[in-house]
């Protein structure tokens, strides 16, 4: 007559098995509670975990949040980095947070301070305030002034770069070197975004994802997949600052705005860089021919086009943007 084999009860077992068998139960739990925990942020608060994503790629590039008080202005930025100081400013209906995938590769040559611009991300905004080319540029002089900066590289991407061109233009004992990427404020051959920005439309504002996807269309060769979510918290933060973004889009429709740094050319004494995409679809790539043409008492000219990018070569290409950068800081 056969019989069973007995099975071990639980305090059978040897003490090395009894914990093993309490670690994995533990880790399992954890696992299920993150799981819960992220799915359900997920849905219910998607933009904590978008901040969570943006604080872990400002860990990984090194930089600290700051902030400072300077005019009119609470200014949000990041600093981080040790070398020759670059200010990175971003453009129209952007942040600070779309330089983070290329100040990962510069900190550790380079002291970098990226603030959001007045009225942008986390930096504080005025109703009724004035934020043209020509604002924007006296409070970056009372942002540079209450850090305590000289002898500084500019790089301005789009509208920052509008900006980054008028401050160099009005405050050459600061600015050593200049670097506009993809930017406002020069002549170029018209486009279809051109065409439609004069006639009054504002193509950077959406209320569903099919308009967000048109809208990164513009700026992008390839338009990121971001989880629908995601594209929901971005639909409504537009949503929440219409009525900025099409105040400060119909300012930057007049002449005095989108020819800001071509009136100014003549003023830029530094060495003086122009990076761009080749296939821009919002500022043509005959922008850098005004740009090199203008630059008559710039003390060095170089220029940059990049295949594969649109109007964003920071996120579409950040490697080779790292490249220029560097290359162009260094040789000067």
């Amino acid at each position: 007559m056969s019989s069973t084999p007995a099975i071990p009860s639980a305090t059978s077992r040897p003490l090395w098995q009894r914990l093993l068998l309490r670690r994995l139960k533990f880790l399992l739990g954890v696992i299920v509670i993150l799981a819960l925990a992220l799915g359900g942020s997920y849905l219910f608060a998607p933009q904590w975990l978008l901040r969570a994503d943006v604080a872990r790629q400002a860990m990984a590039a090194h930089l600290d949040t700051k902030t400072v008080q300077a005019g009119d202005t609470r200014w949000s930025y990041y600093e981080g980095g040790e070398g020759p100081t670059l200010v990175l400013l971003h453009g129209y209906d952007s942040s600070k947070e779309v330089w983070l995938e290329v100040a990962k590769e510069l900190t550790p040559h380079f002291h970098l301070i990226i603030p959001d611009l007045p009225g942008w991300g986390d930096s504080s905004r005025n109703d009724g305030a004035n934020y043209d080319i020509g604002a924007q540029a006296a409070r970056l002089d009372e942002f540079m002034q209450a850090l305590g900066l000289r002898s500084v590289t500019v790089v301005g991407h789009s509208m920052g770069g509008a900006i980054a061109g008028v401050y160099a233009a009005e405050h050459p004992q600061v600015v050593n070197r200049l670097v506009l990427v993809d930017s406002f404020g020069l002549t170029s051959k018209e486009n279809d975004f051109d065409r439609r920005s004069l006639a009054g439309t504002n193509p950077f504002t959406y209320d569903d994802r099919a308009g967000f996807q048109r809208a990164e269309s513009l700026a992008f060769k390839t338009v990121p997949d971001l989880p629908g979510r995601f594209v929901d918290v971005l639909i409504q933060r537009n949503q929440h600052d219409r009525s900025f973004l099409d105040k400060t889009f119909n300012e930057l429709r007049q002449p005095s705005q989108y020819l800001s740094v071509q009136q100014r050319l003549d003023k830029l004494t530094m060495p003086v860089m122009g990076l761009w995409c080749r296939d821009d679809k919002i500022i043509d790539i005959s922008a850098l021919d005004s740009l090199r043409n203008g630059l008559v008492n710039a003390a060095a000219i170089s220029t940059t086009t990049l295949s594969g990018c649109n109007h964003m070569p920071m996120l579409e290409k950040p490697e080779q943007t790292v490249q220029v950068l560097t290359a162009f800081e260094l040789s000067h």
